[in-house]
């Protein structure tokens, strides 16, 4: 499905159906196409919303984690919503925490990470990127999943265009070093909301003792893991995905 990017001030997002905002962040690499079936699911029971982060227009000083935290902080700020529930994939999770951090007061209801950054990630590796390379960014794209299908041509295709573009390439590396730098640790016992965990038992990016570090970590938590999934389960697995979360909003909804 195609969805309508809407634009209020400089912030660019979709924003589908009605209810307590639900808010996905997505990665390094993320797009739209990665929550394709959360936003397809969701928009029945929630206002779902997809900001688009600025991986590649901020300037360089704010180009790191917290950049993009306080650029979600102003764009929650600017649209006025209440209780709302930030879900984030691998860096777009890191983003959230932050976010909420350096926000205590900010009007979030719970949080979901899924194979989040903040602790510990295996990134791209030493050599990356090998800029031209279609082959090298093909494989890596294909570990970010349990299943290499999952990526797909159009998929492969969109990250290689990333690594051609010299600046792109620049901020990628600068924000993926921010993420390594802004180890979380011991500051997630500050994060009192209810915190949803789902982990791909076959995430090597983000392994699955990083899920149980994070449930250690976090008070009000809670970790599922699914099988047969690499790191971003909403996108391998989105109706096992979305069996675990829709129970855990809606629980929510009572209180």
């Amino acid at each position: 499905m195609v969805y309508e990017i809407k634009t209020q001030g400089k912030f660019k997002f979709i924003e589908e159906g009605e209810g307590e905002p639900l808010v996905l962040l997505h990665g390094l690499f993320g797009a739209m196409s990665n929550f394709g079936g959360l936003i397809d699911y969701f928009r029945q029971y929630n206002k779902v919303v997809v900001p688009l982060l600025p991986l590649f227009d901020l300037n360089i000083l704010d180009t790191s984690v917290s950049g993009l935290a306080k650029y979600v902080h102003k764009f929650i700020e600017t649209m006025g919503y209440t209780n709302v529930h930030i879900l984030g994939n691998s860096l777009g999770g890191h983003v959230g925490l932050v976010y909420l951090l350096k926000h205590p007061e900010a009007p979030v209801k719970s949080l979901i990470l899924t194979g989040s950054s903040g602790l510990f990630e295996n990134g791209m590796g030493e050599t990356y990127p090998k800029r031209g390379d279609y082959e090298y960014i093909r494989k890596k794209t294909e570990l970010t999943f349990y299943d290499p299908a999952m990526a797909t041509k159009e998929l492969v295709d969109e990250v290689f265009d990333i690594t051609t573009n010299r600046l792109k390439v620049i901020k990628i590396i600068t924000l993926a070093k921010s993420a390594i730098r802004h180890n979380l640790g011991e500051e997630l016992r500050d994060i009192k909301i209810p915190t949803l965990l789902v982990w791909g038992l076959n995430d090597t990016v983000t392994p699955p003792m990083v899920g149980e570090e994070f449930k250690k970590l976090i008070p009000n938590s809670e970790l599922y893991f699914i099988d047969k999934c690499g790191h971003a389960p909403m996108m391998e697995q989105p109706e096992e995905f979305n069996k675990i979360l829709h129970p855990f909003l809606e629980k929510l909804k009572q209180q």
